[in-house]
């Protein structure tokens, strides 16, 4: 039986990625420490004998015990309110943290992916992005923070991958979303929703020409499986190019509601990107990948999740259920 660690393994993509492997016959280590992860997440997991949950910041060191195939890095926060308010753990996570797991890679001759961000190209002047575009990201400015972590953690894997000849992935993620997506975590399209359940006006920044491009989970996670088991070591965008403006985005939320709240618009918050569309040729022609689920279908489903969830998540969300499994 092969085995994984994965970290950020409570978290939105963390969580589903476990399912992924589990389904696929691994054996999963989840690693999470819970600043932003919920272990109702994973819960479902626990009675699974294939999977073990460590309570643990990655930022600190990293042991697992006996043999280690593949290593995913996935620990980090990845929303603007989460990294504006955590800056200093956010950027650990993408130095301490990458360095902890790459060392643990080379000793456990694993092979290792990190998750890397469509951010990394900060506010886009090529459109759409190739892999081979640098960026244009502000190192000092509000998501410095979390755009330099994962370009940092892009470097040093890369450093590894030369110097220490480490089998190295590199994905770089684009918008994605669906079930387990936090309501307040500053991503659009939780926003979005969470504004409508509550009845709440919706809220768009700027005049709603901006863009984005999102990518169901079940989609992102399947191009993930397939980049780690390929021979393809450079960075790989994965995402979803079908592009719309972020005020288009907002009426097809009302229509899939049914709310009765209007639109209302804000400042734009600085350094907010302008355009965001992955350019996916790399994926298509190395993996055979590319996104199945039509937004329309995946918005549907991630809104009747979100319909369930509990009076916590709807208007505060600071539940972790903690308590309930370590007392």
């Amino acid at each position: 039986m092969k085995t994984v660690l994965i970290t950020g393994a409570a978290g939105f993509l963390g969580s589903h990625l476990c399912d992924h492997f589990l389904s696929e016959g691994y054996k999963v280590y989840g690693m999470d420490n819970l600043i932003t992860g919920d272990l109702q997440n994973i819960e479902h997991l626990f009675t699974n004998e294939h999977f073990t949950f460590y309570h643990h910041d990655v930022s600190t060191y990293v042991y697992i015990p006996g043999k280690l195939d593949y290593i995913l890095h996935f620990a980090s926060p990845a929303s603007p309110i989460d990294y504006l308010k955590i800056p200093i753990q956010t950027l650990k996570v993408g130095s301490l943290g990458i360095h902890n797991l790459l060392g643990l890679a080379r000793v456990k001759s694993a092979r290792i992916l990190i998750a890397s961000t469509s951010e990394i190209y900060g506010d886009p002047l090529v459109h759409p992005q190739t892999e081979e575009y640098w960026g244009n990201v502000n190192p000092v400015g509000p998501r410095g923070v979390y755009d330099e972590a994962k370009r940092f953690q892009e470097a040093m894997t890369m450093a590894y991958h030369n110097i220490h000849d480490l089998d190295t992935r590199i994905v770089r993620i684009f918008n994605t979303y669906g079930p387990r997506m936090r309501l307040n975590d500053g991503r659009v399209l939780p926003a979005f929703i969470g504004q409508a359940i509550r009845g709440e006006d919706l809220t768009v920044f700027g005049n709603g020409s901006q863009t984005r491009s999102f990518c169901y989970v079940d989609d992102l996670v399947e191009g993930i499986y397939r980049l780690l088991l390929s021979d393809y070591h450079m960075p790989m965008n994965l995402g979803n190019p079908d592009e719309i403006s972020i005020l288009d985005f907002a009426e097809e939320i009302v229509k899939l509601t049914g709310t009765s709240q209007k639109i209302v618009f804000k400042d734009l918050p600085e350094g907010d990107p302008e355009k965001r569309r992955p350019e996916i040729s790399k994926a298509k022609e190395i993996l055979g990948w590319e996104p199945k689920v039509k937004r329309a279908d995946g918005l549907k489903i991630t809104y009747e999740y979100f319909k369930t969830l509990d009076h916590d998540h709807l208007y505060k969300n600071e539940h972790k259920n903690f308590e309930k499994y370590f007392r």
